[in-house]
């Protein structure tokens, strides 16, 4: 692949460049972003070679849409629109099911792959982007039945060239399960530093206490706004399962506690220390 076109120079996108330039010397690597700041930075940072518009499109190999996804089910028929023979377009957001059915019958379809890398930091912007982000990550591939085999192949040389590993999902199971994993993860750290900011209003108080299980469990409250809120909203019937099921498990924890059941409680915590072991599998 040597054309490749990243729409959205952030954390995902740039990183995806500086991989995919590491392990194909020949690419050349094109920027598109509303954001023309997020180009000139990813330009001094040597993301990309050269800014491009949607109309350089016809001649990729590869294009990465990698922009929040209430924009994303906007642009990716666009972006369609204008791919040639030989090109491969994928996207690499956390809901699956909105963008899939906003090509689903796009003349162009067969170009697309929808894929979701589960990759990241809290940070954002082309200043974000660190080599080697999707080393022994999983990336989740969606409908990939609707996709032309020799792109498919092509996609799948790129992710194993990236050192990613490859699970098959449908689009409603992805955004069920992804918003117990990830997307209740940001809530909960969101929802913790808003707690702890409203109770503690001296500032230093908070800093000064705060050890590492505080600052790794809150850190993904520092994530960005635009682009988790268009996720919870597209997501929103499986989050807000998840949500029930997590306040159930809160109310029920403090029952415990108002009734000073700490053997419960230590059970409780006991049995949950099993994830340890789960996680442990996927490393």
């Amino acid at each position: 692949m040597n054309n490749i076109y990243i729409i959205g120079i952030g954390l995902i996108g740039g990183s995806l460049a500086i991989d995919i330039k590491s392990n194909y010397v020949d690419a050349k690597i094109f920027g598109i972003d509303s954001n023309e700041n997020h180009l000139v930075e990813a330009l001094s940072l040597n993301l990309i070679d050269e800014k491009a518009t949607y109309d350089d499109l016809q001649k990729a190999d590869l294009v990465v849409l990698s922009i929040p996804v209430d924009k994303a089910i906007l642009e990716l028929p666009k972006v369609l629109d204008k791919v040639g023979e030989q090109t491969l377009v994928i996207d690499v957001g956390s809901t699956k099911l909105p963008v899939c059915k906003s090509v689903e019958s796009h003349k162009n379809r067969h170009h697309f792959l929808a894929t979701h890398p589960i990759a990241g930091t809290e940070f954002s912007g082309p200043k974000a982007a660190i080599a080697n982000l999707f080393q022994k990550k999983t990336n989740i591939i969606c409908e990939v039945e609707k996709t032309t085999f020799k792109l498919q192949e092509k996609a799948l040389k790129l992710f194993q060239d990236l050192g990613m590993r490859i699970r098959y999902m449908n689009p409603e199971a992805h955004d069920k399960h992804i918003a117990y994993v990830s997307h209740l993860s940001h809530i909960s750290s969101f929802m913790l530093g808003k707690t702890v900011i409203e109770k503690e209003k001296n500032e230093r108080d908070i800093f000064d206490m705060a050890g590492s299980g505080f600052e790794s469990t809150v850190r993904l409250a520092k994530s960005s706004p635009a682009m988790w809120t268009p996720i919870f909203k597209q997501n929103r019937e499986n989050v807000i399962e998840t949500l029930d099921e997590y306040i159930n498990n809160l109310k029920q924890f403090k029952a415990l506690m108002e009734a000073d059941d700490f053997d419960a409680i230590y059970n409780e915590m006991k049995n949950t220390n099993h994830i340890k072991d789960i996680l442990k599998g996927l490393n």
